[in-house]
């Protein structure tokens, strides 16, 4: 017999497991969904726009995307790419696409500048346009993406306004890890309250945000930034310091990315996000112990109930299970994927585990951040 301390704990446990599980779909349901805007519409004639896209070493990506950028359906618009010493084909894909695309090659990069942000800088000081679209070379643009982001940001009164694309998920790690992904980055930033102009909360997308020149400009641009690895949640946090309003919804139908080729290529591109420049041990411990405690441990105690045979922890646990494998398997079906992927989240989990222990490894051993070839030194 159990005592009644540790099965009330273990309730007051899982009624927490079960609170953030409903916070997940509840927030996926408040996120609001930006839809083609109708040309009839239309934006003010006047406005003009500059995309701005770094690319190093993009040869696969680039070319859907710029192709996509010249059919969009907004006139005028002006599209530059800086090239980041590509190790690949990413030049002639560029110059095969001038003079409608220009290529600006990136300047070598100062001391204390993520190579991002560095060519985002130097991208945005050769344009000329009233609005700055910054995007990543992965991200596929329906023919009226650009209009409608524009015609919205200008409907919401909004400073910096981004969409999340849908993700295409082609490999079987991108099915188990990605849409556990996409619930975390939901969850933690609580991307829906960015919408309200009162909350603290502050992120946005960083493969597609469009910003007034004059305010990204006035508050710093990437210069500010130079040298964070998220520098997207960044700058969005600058602007709702400085009191702007920011938009965020989520836009299958205007854009699509692949983010990740390979479980390799995966594992480090979330490893930098994850991780960062600016490295804590306490952070990566705790982000461990709540993958841990909110996603592995509540699959323990249907067994232990059985093995104790003690009713209160056997109903407990087959609720926790039916809660975290349902919610799972709905949220990845939501995303396009097959719902029985989801059924996977605990090898999900596991990813993300190694990730976080890899990077409380690499900070205590004063490691680097790596990502297309370039080391960033962690900032203790």
């Amino acid at each position: 017999m159990l005592p009644v301390p540790f099965v009330v704990a273990a309730e007051v446990g899982a009624a927490l497991v079960l609170l953030y599980q409903g916070l997940a779909l509840w927030l996926a349901r408040e996120m609001p969904a930006l839809d083609p805007t109708p040309a009839a519409a239309g934006t003010d004639p006047a406005a003009s726009v500059s995309v701005v896209i770094a690319a190093r070493d993009e040869e696969a990506d680039l070319p859907s995307a710029l192709d996509a950028l010249l059919a969009q359906d907004l006139p005028g618009l002006e599209i530059v790419v800086v090239e980041g010493g590509s190790r690949d084909r990413t030049r002639e894909v560029i110059d095969a696409r001038s003079p409608r695309v220009r290529r600006i090659d990136e300047p070598p990069l100062p001391p204390g500048w993520v190579g991002k942000n560095w060519a985002c800088w130097v991208g945005a000081r050769a344009t000329h346009g009233d609005w700055l679209l910054f995007l990543d070379a992965d991200v596929r643009l329906a023919p009226s993406a650009v209009r409608s982001m524009l015609a919205w940001a200008t409907a919401e009164r909004a400073s910096l306004t981004s969409i999340a694309p849908r993700v295409e998920m082609a490999s079987f790690w991108e099915r188990v890890v990605l849409p556990f992904y996409v619930q975390m980055v939901l969850t933690y930033f609580r991307a829906p309250h960015v919408n309200r102009d009162r909350s603290r909360t502050a992120m946005m997308n960083g493969q597609c945000w469009l910003v007034r020149r004059e305010e990204y400009r006035a508050l710093g641009g990437h210069e500010a930034v130079r040298g964070v690895v998220l520098e997207d949640v960044a700058i969005a946090r600058r602007f709702r310091a400085a009191g702007r309003r920011i938009r965020i919804a989520w836009a299958p139908e205007l854009a699509v990315t692949r983010m990740y080729r390979d479980r390799h290529e995966m594992f480090e591109g979330i490893l930098k996000n994850a991780h960062g420049t600016s490295f804590s041990a306490a952070r990566q411990a705790g982000f461990v112990a709540a993958l841990v405690g909110l996603f592995w441990l509540p699959l323990g105690v249907l067994p232990v109930g059985l093995g104790l045979g003690n009713l209160p922890l056997i109903v407990t646990g087959a609720v926790l299970e039916v809660a975290l494998f349902g919610k799972h398997a709905v949220f990845t079906h939501a995303l396009g994927v097959r719902a029985a992927y989801g059924l996977l989240f605990p090898v999900a989990v596991g990813f993300y585990v190694v990730i976080a222990l890899t990077s409380l490894r690499r900070g205590l051993r004063r490691g680097s951040v790596t990502w297309k070839g370039r080391a960033y030194v962690l900032d203790r």
